[in-house]
């Protein structure tokens, strides 16, 4: 298993961190890997709640996650399947002041021993692919972003 962690500070409060993150329809305004994202399992969001969403990088696919880990205001987790890796991605906030702190910790599990061997190769890439979203999620959530978002 590959891992790497991200963490960023947003000039709000966790509240509102949280709301935004935790409503993954939001997800394109800041992933810029995501065109889609929609709910596909009936109810309010929480564990088990479970979304489809189209990718376009590292190519077109579509592909399902669901909600692990569901803590208000303190945790998100959702497991997915990205190509050929079986991802974990957590989501921590943690109030600092009136901003908030976010964490995320991403597992990447690759299907086969070959992928085993080039991921490390790939994980800086991503990595930094996924700061580059977390910054574009802290400039729209204090008001510098250039989409909108529900």
């Amino acid at each position: 298993m590959q891992s790497f962690e991200n963490t960023v500070t947003i000039e709000k409060p966790v509240e509102d961190v949280f709301a935004f993150l935790a409503n993954f329809e939001n997800v394109p305004a800041w992933n810029h890997a995501i065109e889609a994202t929609g709910k596909i399992s009936p109810g309010p969001v929480g564990v088990g709640t479970a979304y489809r969403q189209i990718r376009s990088i590292p190519r077109r696919s579509e592909e399902d996650f669901e909600v692990t880990v569901f803590e208000p205001m303190s945790r998100l987790v959702i497991q997915s399947q990205i190509g050929r890796f079986r991802t974990r991605a957590c989501y921590s906030l943690t109030p600092v002041g009136s901003a908030t702190r976010l964490t995320n910790e991403v597992d990447l599990e690759p299907s086969s021993g070959v992928l085993r061997l080039v991921a490390p190769l790939a994980i800086p890439r991503v990595k930094a692919g996924v700061a580059e979203n977390l910054n574009k999620l802290k400039e729209i959530l204090e008001g510098r972003g250039q989409r909108d978002h529900v």
